[in-house]
């Protein structure tokens, strides 16, 4: 039975609606909800003293139910004599009290201010059919009556999907004629709509538009909500666009996920707002692998606070990998936000209900699990929310992590990147309140530890006599994490720190507990302004480590700048290590062929060049050398499980963390020339 239109002209004509009608028989078609949808909205803006006048009445059965529960002074009118008809035929016996007129809602006979509430389901989306001014002239003949038929202080209140070209028309027309307006996503209706239509049907957002009418109104009032929660109040109309929008765009991304899968496929990627916030509460990565026995068909996974930076979680690669392991055809992988409060693990499950349901595929009937590491939410303390002019907003914060404590520098413009992380120790005084303390020895970012070996190696081939200082030159201060413990693991070096931002030398002192002394300085100046000065005047370090991040993200190399890697920079540090020194740097580079051109880059300047991947990480340390000693693979390997070994007994011999031994095995194993 072909009971849609096959154009959308055509719901604007009455013989398509007498059609319509007389197809569709005795049954409704409450293709905008039925009542026990919308009755939550419907109570909180219409009373039962209030007098209703229901625009378009069809054989919808909204009137009717509402009759059923108090609401006696309803007027109904329809375009179509069929509809009518029905309705009178209906329900005269049964609702006495309940009026049916055939009339043009754009031409209507009642006096003005008759009625305290004009109901529209639907009836503006059939009048509103395109953009064009002939159609324009209409809906405004319509507006025009409605608003001449209301009293003072009466609604509006339509049932629509707000088309794009409807959504204008009214942020427009509704203020300019001193009407407070109120926009509500009805998810009820949505739900519903979910669960009562096949796996074909194409779900979209139903709102609910709420206009009060005043004599005069000297500003725009203009707020959004979803569903029962607190309303959102906003400036201009182009935020409340945006926002029904943002709903709409939704909606689209949930139907592609219900009616196809996406296995070998990118993942889908969503922000949860709360309509009250600007910033996202939640970010929902959807991700699906083909089909295959033993596979679940649907899960949750949620990220505690604090985890959100591990490479299982923060990484397209990790989070395949989790889907993977989880054994479940398709897993929405979810993560919390900073500067928000999640109270409990089951809070966030119920919170995020609704979305996570929405992103099912088709058909599913079983209820949804849940997973997560643990029972709890997790913990994330704010210490500061800063600012830096190189860099941005930034916090420094502590969150809970497998019993540890850890305190974080997080740039928020790459907030699931930990720019520096330190563990906190408790310490215990009798009589005194316990006093957190940084644990120096605790190397947070593998790749530092990496780099210390390259530290130990250039310190042994240096010089073997214990009374004589090595001195290290390290580029990006950050947290200070890695020159802490090159301090603390090494007692013979003396580290010279450069960084560019001043705010992170505060950061690491006040923060990281960073001290300088006669073996740890920290100059505050432009790097390779700084290398170039060496240069000219003659200063050598037996190592150099490049360890900063690049401020433009839109390049495929993300550590160092590419700038840093010019041929100018590399003569100057081949000039500065000398004969027997390294350079070393951590190489973070998603482009292949930018990575390629890199290390050719290196391998023209410096005798022998050869690089460790560390696992799971996009991290690669690459070790640059001029001493004929490591011209080869086995060279290096010899030279660095000496240095690996050293490093282990250092970290044993100044008591520092245990956690921090390294795998000479494994590291050797992987290296590269």
């Amino acid at each position: 039975m072909n009971l849609l239109p096959r154009t959308r002209e055509e719901f604007g004509q009455t013989d398509y609606w007498n059609e319509f009608f007389k197809k569709r028989g005795e049954k409704a078609f409450e293709w905008y909800g039925e009542y026990i949808e919308l009755c939550d909205q419907i109570h909180k803006y219409i009373k039962p003293a209030d007098k209703i006048l229901m625009l378009g009445c069809g054989n919808s059965k909204l009137s009717m139910d509402m009759y059923d529960t108090g609401f006696r002074d309803i007027t109904n009118i329809d375009i179509s004599s069929v509809a009518v008809k029905k309705m009178i035929d209906l329900n005269t016996k049964t609702r006495p009290d309940m009026k049916f007129i055939k009339m043009d809602a754009t031409r209507m006979s009642f006096p003005d201010e008759s009625f305290s509430v004009a109901l529209d389901k639907g009836t503006l989306d059939a009048i509103f059919v395109n953009d064009s001014a002939e159609t324009k002239e209409i809906v405004d003949r319509y507006f025009t009556e409605i608003l001449r038929t209301m009293r003072n202080g009466g609604r509006y209140v339509g049932i629509s999907m707000l088309q794009e070209h409807i959504i204008e028309y009214l942020l427009e027309f509704l203020p300019r004629n001193n009407c407070m307006l109120r926009i509500v996503h009805c998810l009820d209706v949505e739900r519903a709509n979910r669960e009562r239509n096949s796996e074909d049907s194409l779900i979209l957002p139903v709102f609910v538009v709420i206009a009060t009418k005043f004599k005069s109104l000297p500003m725009r009032i203009l707020e959004f909500g979803l569903g029962n929660e607190k309303m959102q109040r906003f400036s201009c109309t182009r935020e409340m666009a945006t926002a029904v929008a943002s709903v709409q765009k939704a909606a689209l991304v949930c139907n592609g996920l219900s009616r196809s899968s996406i296995a070998g496929h990118n993942e889908v990627t969503m922000d949860l707002y709360r309509a009250s916030e600007e910033t996202p509460r939640y970010t929902v990565h959807v991700l699906e692998q083909t089909s295959a026995r033993g596979l679940g068909k649907y899960a949750a996974f949620i990220v505690p606070q604090g985890r959100e930076t591990e490479w299982l979680f923060a990484t397209t690669e990790g989070r395949r990998k989790l889907l993977e392991s989880a054994k479940f055809q398709r897993l929405a992988v979810v993560t919390l936000h900073r500067d928000q409060v999640y109270n409990t693990l089951e809070e966030v499950k119920s919170e995020l209900g609704y979305s996570i349901t929405n992103l099912a595929p088709a058909g599913l009937k079983e209820q949804i699990p849940y997973l997560s590491l643990g029972s709890e939410v997790g913990k994330r303390e704010t210490l500061i929310c800063g600012f830096s002019k190189l860099s941005g907003d930034f916090r420094i914060e502590e969150v809970e992590v497998d019993g540890k404590t850890l305190r974080r520098l997080i740039f928020l413009k790459n907030q699931f990147v930990v720019q520096s992380e330190a563990l906190v120790k408790t310490v215990k005084i009798k009589g005194k309140k316990d006093r957190k303390k940084i644990d120096f020895g605790y190397l947070a970012c593998h790749h530092h530890l990496y780099m210390s070996v390259g530290v130990q190696l250039a310190v042994t081939m240096e010089c073997s006599k214990k009374d004589i200082q090595n001195d290290v030159l390290v580029i990006g201060l950050g947290g200070g994490g890695l020159c802490s413990f090159l301090h603390a693991a090494y007692p013979q070096t003396r580290i010279t720190a450069v960084e560019i931002d001043p705010i992170m030398l505060e950061v690491a002192e006040q923060y990281f507990e960073l001290k300088q002394d006669n073996r740890l300085h920290v100059v505050i100046d432009d790097g390779l302004a700084f290398v170039e000065r060496c240069c000219n005047e003659g200063i050598q370090f037996g190592a150099v480590l490049f360890d900063v991040d690049s401020k433009d993200l839109s390049l495929g190399m993300s550590c160092p700048p590419k700038s840093f890697l010019a041929n100018k920079v590399l003569i100057d540090i081949k000039q500065i290590i000398g004969p027997t020194g390294l350079f070393m740097l951590n190489l973070v580079c998603r482009d292949e062929s930018l990575r390629d051109e890199s290390i050719a880059n290196l391998k023209e300047q410096f005798v022998s060049v050869c690089s460790y991947k560390l696992d799971e990480d996009i991290n690669e340390i690459v070790f640059c050398a001029n001493d004929e000693r490591y011209k080869t693979i086995d060279q290096w390997k010899k030279h660095m499980g000496t240095a690996g070994r050293r490093l282990n007994n250092a970290v044993k011999n100044q008591k520092l963390s245990d956690k921090d031994a390294l795998d000479v095995a494994d590291f050797l194993s992987e290296l590269k020339i």
